[in-house]
Formats: structure tokens, sequence, C-alpha cells
């Protein structure tokens, strides 16, 4: 092999293996008690920029998002469709492994109905939520690795996207 390649070939193994401490997973994470879903008002959310393939309007009530001690961002998201039917959504995004995790779903009652069984589900794959996916990308999550250490940061990284993209 020539050193030109060698040289490459050890650049990549060592920036496979910085990469792969960044984002290590710790082994005896434990999600904390998840607190009822919070009461929302429809009429403060902050929008989320969304695929132009999705028809639905996506909004977080900023009042809702919580960093718990588990590092998890949780948080009520609203869809709104072409006729004003709302929905609403208790989830959470744990960033360091990208997942999230459905809660709760409000019901058509305007009663909150828990998710039996909750599972965490990944971020970007075949079978994700794109509003999931946007959150996190634009302020529940600093990095890939790495989760807003509060409440107050992903709201101020919601807020700061939204007055420099003009929604």
């Amino acid at each position: 092999m020539s050193i030109p390649k060698l040289l490459c070939l050890n650049l990549l193994v060592m920036a496979s293996g910085a990469f792969a401490a960044l984002v290590e997973i710790d082994p005896d994470w434990k999600e904390v008690d998840v607190p009822a879903p919070p009461a929302f008002n429809k009429d403060k959310l902050i929008p989320l920029e969304m695929p132009s393939y999705v028809s639905l309007k996506f909004g977080v009530d900023p009042s809702t998002i919580t960093v718990a001690s588990d590092r998890v961002v949780r948080y009520v998201m609203v869809t709104t469709n072409s006729s004003g039917s709302v929905n609403a959504m208790y989830e959470g995004i744990r960033c360091t492994s990208r997942e999230f995790k459905t809660y709760a779903r409000l019901g058509s009652s305007a009663q909150w109905n828990s998710v039996k069984n909750p599972q965490w589900r990944a971020l970007d794959g075949n079978n994700t939520s794109p509003h999931a996916l946007a959150l996190a990308t634009q302020g529940a999550c600093d990095g890939r690795a790495a989760t807003a250490s509060s409440a107050a940061d992903v709201v101020r990284g919601l807020t700061n996207r939204v007055l420099t993209s003009g929604n």
C-alpha cells in the first residue's frame, strides 16, 4: 500500500474513533418518570419549517418545552391542517441517540390519550416523523450528540431561526 493511501486509511480510522467517542451513548442511561402532558396554547406556537411535501403546519408551544435531567427534550407538537383542525402530540427527543418518542396524543374529546408502551424511534430513517426531525435540527438539539442545556436554549434556537428565516 502506498504511503498516501496508508496515511488516508489511518486518518479515517482515527476520525471514526473520535466520532464514535463524540456520540457514545451512556449504557446506564435511564429515562426519568415522564410528567403528564402540559397544557398548550395553539395561539403561541413557534412554527417549524417543513419539507414541501408535508401539507400540515407544525408548531411547538414554547411553554411546553422542558429539558429534564435525562437530557430528553419534551414538548407538545401541534399540527393544523388546511381546514383548521388541530391535533397535538406530547413527545420527547433524545439527541444523543437521535431518537424520539410519542408519549400521548390529544384526542377529539380534547383529552390526552397515553400511548401504550411508547418506544424510541429513529429521527432519521424509514419509520420516522418529519416534524420530530425538524424540531431536532431547528433548535431542540445542539449538533448530533448534545442536547440544548435548557428549555430557554431550545426556545432561543427556534425563535432565532424563525426571525432569520422570516416565518
